[in-house]
């Protein structure tokens, strides 16, 4: 049995949710319907029941009084005449002798041992007839009556049989039906889940047909405010996702490889002139060339790397304490040393942060080289802490950055006319690796306009 429980069940999880939405409700309906006619029948029994009880209680009153006033002399003429065919009277004097009957039936013998004394009420059940819970074929009910110093008992003797069969004719009807209804549910409920489900095959069938060269196909969005638009929804949302995601990709890669065919060609312009060349001096003038390119394309690569390993899993940062002053003055150090036409100033407070030193080093370094190239005269660093975060502001004297395009330029490969030519060498990926950087530490980093007209770069990092 538990075998075969266990097969039907995982036959059912496997078929389809149309299946086993209406194999619920078919479930469902059966599981409610059998608990309900269980307890219809049982209150259906017990109202018949206490009604045949009423009513035995109401004649073996009538018929006690009728003993009280009259005695016993003319009772049983009466009760022939007005005693229902389903009930039995007796009247039973102090030794349990029948003095009077409603039927010849009962003349005999004393139907119950109950003696209750007067104006007691005793009870009694004879034959047991099997139905939803214990019931018997008669109800007895026992009275005490007194007339002229003697005691008398009242028997009233009231047969269930009409109840049993209502209660049986009510639970034929109630079995033929049960199977009726559950296929009528069954039925009802194939039709509508498949109905409600219409919208998800379609979206299905439209997901199905669209190829990863071409995202522009959109699933149809039915239109109710239910869970199903709202797949439609999240589905259509998902797929301009993909979309911009490709267009994103294609384009990276196209300007990935516009920046690599630049140096490439310079190196194989430089060999074809360094194999033609006899004379060995070609080698000389061009190796500065080659070996500046090749620098170049191993940044570019390195950059590249390093996005690429950001989309796929994010940055992996070290974690250890970093004096981020210390990092800064380096680069104040080293811009004063390499670039004599520009003035570097500094503000730097001791400012310590939980992160990675490389990557903050490289994140330092790629915001100083574009504010040297971006400024005209002047270029200032500074650190400092508050409210538990660390701030670093690497500002410029520039053209600045224009308002509407200061999100744009973290992007990859871009680059602005007036501050980020090509021919300034910059590859359009240091403020994208900025921000990358940034994300990994939990921090933020914003362009705003600098009071000398140029760009101030701020990056804030929590300190722990």
């Amino acid at each position: 049995m538990l075998s075969a429980l266990r097969k039907a069940s995982l036959r059912l999880s496997r078929a389809s949710v149309r299946s086993r939405s209406t194999a619920a409700a078919v479930i469902v309906v059966a599981v409610a319907m059998a608990l309900g006619a269980a307890v219809l029948l049982l209150l259906l029994q017990r109202a018949l029941i206490t009604s045949v009880s009423d009513a035995a209680d109401g004649r073996a009153a009538e018929v006690a009084s009728q003993v009280g006033e009259e005695g016993v002399s003319t009772l049983s003429a009466d009760l022939a005449e007005s005693t229902r065919a389903s009930q039995l009277i007796q009247v039973l004097d102090a030794s349990g002798q029948v003095v009077a009957a409603s039927s010849a039936r009962a003349d005999n013998t004393a139907l119950t041992g109950l003696r209750p004394g007067p104006g007691v009420i005793e009870r009694a059940e004879v034959g047991e007839m099997p139905l939803i819970d214990d019931d018997h074929d008669y109800l007895i009910v026992a009275r005490g009556a007194e007339y002229g110093g003697q005691t008398y008992t009242v028997v009233v003797a009231s047969s269930v049989e009409t109840q049993r069969e209502t209660v049986t004719t009510v639970t034929k009807y109630l079995l033929v039906g049960f199977p009726v209804l559950l296929v009528v549910v069954g039925v009802a409920g194939w039709l509508l889940v498949g109905q409600a489900l219409g919208p998800v095959e379609r979206i299905r069938v439209r997901v199905q047909g669209i190829e990863s060269n071409d995202l522009t196909e959109r699933v149809p969005v039915p239109e109710t405010q239910d869970e199903i638009a709202r797949l439609a929804v999240t589905m259509n949302e998902m797929l301009d996702r993909l979309q911009t995601g490709q267009a994103t990709q294609r384009r990276f890669v196209s300007d990935a490889s516009h920046e690599l065919r630049s140096p490439l060609a310079t190196l194989t312009a430089a060999l074809e002139v360094v194999e033609a060349d006899t004379t060995g001096k070609a080698w000389q003038e061009l190796r500065q060339v080659m070996e500046a390119e090749t620098e170049r394309m191993r940044r570019l690569v390195e950059d590249l790397l390093l996005l690429a390993k950001a989309d796929d899993a994010g940055l992996r940062m070290q974690r250890t304490d970093v004096d981020l002053d210390d990092l800064v003055q380096v680069e104040v150090q080293r811009l004063r040393k390499s670039t004599v036409d520009l003035t570097v100033t500094s503000d730097i407070h001791p400012v310590r942060v939980l992160g990675d030193p490389l990557r903050l080093s490289q994140l330092i370094r790629n915001l100083v080289d574009n504010a040297a190239r971006a400024a005209h005269s002047t270029v200032r660093l500074a650190t400092t802490e508050e409210n538990g975060h660390a701030i670093i502001t690497i500002e410029d004297d520039g053209d600045g950055i224009p308002e509407n395009e200061r999100f744009r330029v973290f992007e990859r490969f871009v680059r602005l006319d007036t501050s980020r030519a090509r021919a300034s060498g910059g590859s359009g990926l240091g403020l994208s690796i900025v921000q990358e950087i940034t994300k990994a530490h939990q921090g933020a980093i914003t362009l705003t306009s600098a009071t000398t007209g140029g760009t101030t770069a701020t990056v804030t990092l929590p300190t722990r």
